[in-house]
């Protein structure tokens, strides 16, 4: 059961290629988000992490450190949760997805961002923050499915709504809610795998 707000806010037949646009306009503006992981016991552990990249259509990079708990975590249950959230817009993502964990020097060469060094302070020997060092790993998360939501108004129109809303009793109209299900975030993983390089 949906509530009236997201009834009155969801906006079924937008094409695949809209609700990717939007998203990808979305991820972007807000590259850090708080990414749930479940660990052994059940419980859920969530904290931000920054994306580093965005691959095979919804597909996201993070980079971690191979002696934090998420990679037990991740090891026990590669299901995860990413929440985005812009406080000034009150748009937001939600992914649902798994991870993947890897080591690959090539892939983390071709990642490398010199803020790194911040998150991997020099502790000795090779472990200088470099894209050598042994503490560095990447995840993947393959998307599963996604929603968001997004404005379609301008602030002064979103705050009529609201007030419109308490004053009516009726559900504000403030954007759009999406849904990419499973068959189209696989579709768009397909199709950006299959675009010529440079394309």
């Amino acid at each position: 059961m949906t509530s009236k707000v997201q009834q009155e806010n969801r906006e079924p037949g937008a094409s695949t290629e809209k609700k990717l646009d939007e998203l990808y306009g979305l991820i972007e503006k807000m590259d850090v988000c708080l990414f749930t992981t479940r660990r052994a016991d059940g419980h859920l552990v969530t904290r931000p992490m920054q994306v580093q990249e965005r691959t095979s259509g919804t597909d996201l990079w993070f980079v971690t450190d191979v002696e934090t708990h998420k990679l037990e975590e991740l090891a026990s249950d590669p299901h995860v949760s990413l929440g985005f959230y812009d406080p000034k817009t009150r748009e937001w993502v939600s992914v649902s997805g798994q991870a993947i964990i890897t080591q690959d020097r090539d892939l983390i060469h071709a990642m490398y961002k010199p803020d790194w060094k911040a998150w991997f302070p020099e502790d000795g020997g090779d472990r200088d923050g470099s894209p050598d060092d042994p503490r560095l790993a990447l995840i993947l998360v393959e998307a599963l499915s996604v929603t968001y939501f997004k404005k379609t108004k301008p602030q002064p129109l979103v705050l009529f709504e609201i007030a419109k809303a308490m004053l009516t009793g009726s559900a504000p109209k403030l954007g759009v809610e999406r849904m990419l299900g499973a068959r189209e975030v696989a579709k768009a993983r397909r199709n950006e795998q299959e675009r010529p390089l440079g394309g």
